[in-house]
């Protein structure tokens, strides 16, 4: 009988202990796996938005707040790149020369202008690479960057709007954004309820987001 008790009080402590580490390990394995997610869904968001940049820089300052739009848009659109050799000294801007102008001589191949306005080290080239290259890479994948990572099929939420300031200035702002459940998903719920009720109370984004509604952030992370 006493034989039977030990063991007993042996495998009660057993569970005690197994319970106690778990309730230790469990948040710091959560934590874990909450960075390795996060650094991909934050990789995909800086990809979305260097891809709203560009649009924007090529569509009068709008933002877009479709995907199968902005998709279209990396897949056909190309960026500029200049290769700037030389610079303009002071006597030259006083003569009136801007870099258009003396891009323009300088293309013209005009050997006699290019020496009057000493133009001889002066370059502007100006090269096109395609938009899906400069933003995933050579292997990247346009039609996969509206879905979340570890999302199991959830899309990014885009959004824009017009700000319109105090002094009635006004503005293009935009915002993409992904919830803790969209890409903790299969985690514990109770660690992900509590991340997501401190970040309410606190009146931040629960999950991790680009740009602003409401408050232009020249698109900056909330993680930032």
């Amino acid at each position: 009988m006493k034989k039977a008790t030990n063991v007993t009080l042996t495998l009660c402590a057993a569970v005690l202990l197994y319970l106690c580490y778990a309730s230790i390990m469990q948040p710091i394995k959560f934590n874990e796996e909450r960075t390795v997610r996060e650094a991909a869904v934050k990789a995909r968001l800086l990809q979305i938005k260097n891809a709203e940049e560009q649009y924007r820089m090529q569509h009068h300052g709008e933002f877009c707040d479709s995907f199968h739009v902005l998709i279209n848009f990396i897949k056909t659109a190309r960026i500029p790149n200049v290769t700037k050799i030389g610079e303009l000294t002071e006597e030259q801007m006083t003569k009136g020369l801007t870099e258009a102008k003396a891009a323009e001589i300088v293309n013209s191949g005009d050997a006699k202008a290019i020496a009057e306005n000493k133009l001889e080290g002066f370059r502007r080239d100006t090269t096109w690479t395609p938009m899906a290259e400069t933003i995933l890479g050579e292997n990247g994948n346009a039609d996969s960057i509206e879905y979340v990572p570890y999302g199991e099929g959830e899309k990014f939420e885009l959004e824009k709007t017009i700000h319109v300031g105090r002094s009635g200035v006004t503005q293009n702002v935009m915002e993409c954004r992904a919830s803790y459940y969209s890409y903790l998903k299969g985690m514990n719920e109770r660690e992900i309820y509590n991340l997501t009720d401190a970040a309410e109370k606190s009146g931040r984004y629960p999950g991790l987001k680009i740009g602003d509604l409401l408050t232009p952030n020249n698109n900056a992370g909330n993680w930032e």
